[in-house]
């Protein structure tokens, strides 16, 4: 017995998920199979907080994100079949599903695709030991399992993925002995590579793996600089003991589904289904939504995946054409926020771009080391207000889509503009409260509050903190500057929590006056020992 839908759609990540709710939403009868025992796909790993605007759920983190599509999704009435894995996609619309140890087939009016992608890895000598693993396995083991993945890891690729996953690690308890990648720039964001960069973590640029070591299990790795063609160079070789080699290496396409029911495909970071502007392929009522059609971020997803419910509820008669018009552009306007600055899809690879969209020159230093030297930061003037008393630092200096800061502050203080991808400044004039929120709320980590008057020679520098154990008031430690270095003597004088900070504490350490303008992260004394 074939079972029919309205919509079928396969994958229940973010994109399949967003458009099972907007395709609902519009009266379609909606089943969504994945083959996972949990729906969210990858954004219940997701523990950091989204970048975009209001609209894209910025400031929330991934694993809440993954909670409102659930909730949304039961309150639409959408069918949600887990365990259950998509063997076949036939060109007239039939599904061919393994469930309960069972082949069931269906068949939907419309079918959405929104298998997300794979991640990549690279061979090298030992690359199949225990102990090689996936970023994405890392994050598996962390922040669903609660399990530390290994004690000292090699993380290898800067790009958000690398960045965002080493920054975890060290929330989990475990030491990352550097960041590496064969590529000579940093490939993810400036604020991510800074948060990690002002623990103490290294980046090595024209590196690449070249052994790990080890009999049955990883006990160390062996990485050397490459030449322009991405070689290792003999005589460049540096050894690391560590007990994990952690991949993130950039992810594929799985695509699959979309060649097997015969979509026209093209090459797009990997073998991708030709689509229109509404997401369908070659094939009238097949749509594809997420990274299935093209890496993006997991915002910019949800956008794509109620796009193509909106195509495939038009197609079905369940939108008429002006509604649909009308929320198309909606949705549209919005991922084109997301698909601008430096990052964005056009600018992919490009390596000629010197200068933010403001016209200020862009950092070397950040782009290679993590972190942005004084005179950097001197020549960009929305880093610092200026003012006496206590105020914002904002150290973001690249055109990335996000603006909380400006949401955050209920007095106006920080203005980013109707463009989400201007740099982010302090407003001439206005008077900081203190109250934190901007510090709080940024997903980059890259505000701080500085107050240089707070005594006599002293200054206090609050910044944001999500590391266990919960530093006390009183306790000692050390300041560390940019790229990870100490730089003074710090007491911690307060630590806020707040249920509107959602977990990110804001701690307020004391460090002599001269080190105002350096410290940027507080280490405690026990650790520096």
């Amino acid at each position: 017995m074939v079972k029919h839908y309205d919509l079928i759609v396969v994958g229940a990540g973010p994109a399949g998920l967003s458009a099972a709710i907007k395709a609902a939403e519009c009266g379609m009868q909606v089943i969504v199979f994945d083959e996972n025992h949990r729906p969210g796909g990858q954004l219940f790993k997701q523990i950091h907080k989204f970048f975009g605007s209001k609209e894209h759920k910025a400031k929330i983190r991934g694993i809440r994100i993954g909670e409102e599509l659930l909730a949304e999704a039961e309150k639409a009435g959408v069918e949600v079949s887990l365990d259950s894995i998509v063997l076949g996609l036939f060109n007239l619309k039939g599904v061919s599903v393994m469930r309960n140890d069972q082949i069931e087939h269906f068949r939907g009016d419309n079918v959405i695709i929104a298998t997300g992608a794979s991640e990549n890895v690279i061979p090298f000598e030992g690359w199949t030991l225990p102990g090689v693993i996936g970023a994405g396995a890392a994050q598996t083991m962390m922040n669903l399992h609660g399990v530390m993945p290994g004690k000292r890891i090699l993380m290898v690729g800067s790009g958000n993925v690398g960045l965002v996953v080493s920054f975890q690690l060290l929330q989990a308890g475990c030491e990352v002995a550097a960041v590496i990648d064969a590529a000579p720039r940093i490939g993810g964001y400036g604020v991510h590579a800074a948060k990690v960069a002002r623990t103490g973590v290294p980046f090595l640029l024209s590196h690449t793996v070249v052994k790990a070591e080890g009999t049955d299990h990883v006990t160390g790795v062996v990485i050397a600089q490459v030449d322009d063609h991405f070689r290792p160079i003999p005589g460049t070789e540096k050894h690391f003991d560590v007990d994990i080699i952690c991949m993130a290496v950039g992810l594929s396409p799985m695509s699959q589904l979309t060649r097997m029911a015969g979509c026209k495909m093209v090459d797009n970071g990997g073998a991708v289904p030709e689509i229109n502007e509404y997401g369908e392929t070659s094939i009238p009522g097949i749509f594809v939504a997420g990274d299935v059609a093209g890496i993006e971020e997991a915002s910019s997803a949800m956008i794509t995946g109620r796009i193509a419910a909106l195509g495939a509820a038009r197609r079905g008669g369940f939108l008429q054409e002006e509604d649909f018009q009308t929320q198309y552009r909606q949705c549209l306007d919005s991922l084109n926020q997301l698909r601008q600055g430096m990052f964005c899809k056009l600018n992919k690879g490009r390596r000629d771009i010197t200068e933010t969209d403001e016209g200020y020159p862009l950092s070397m230093s950040l782009l290679t080391k993590g972190y942005m030297t004084e005179e950097e930061l001197a020549a960009i003037p929305t880093v610092d207000s200026h003012d006496c008393g206590i105020h914002p630092v904002i150290e973001c200096t690249q055109n990335i889509p996000c603006n909380p800061c400006q949401e955050a502050c209920r007095f106006g203080c920080i203005s980013v503009g109707e463009n989400i991808t201007r740099l982010p400044g302090v407003v001439p004039g206005s008077k900081c409260t203190g109250c934190g929120m901007c510090v709080a709320n940024c997903p980059g980590q890259a505000i701080f509050l500085v107050n240089e008057n707070y005594e006599e020679g002293f200054a206090a520098v609050t910044l944001p903190y999500e590391f266990l154990p919960v530093p006390q008031k009183g306790d000692q430690g050390m300041a560390l500057d940019r790229s990870g270095k100490p730089v003074c003597d710090a007491e911690v004088i307060s630590v806020k929590t707040s249920k509107s900070f959602d977990h990110t504490m804001l701690l307020t350490m004391k460090i002599p006056a001269e080190f105002a303008g350096k410290a940027r992260f507080y280490k405690p004394e026990k650790e520096g020992k």
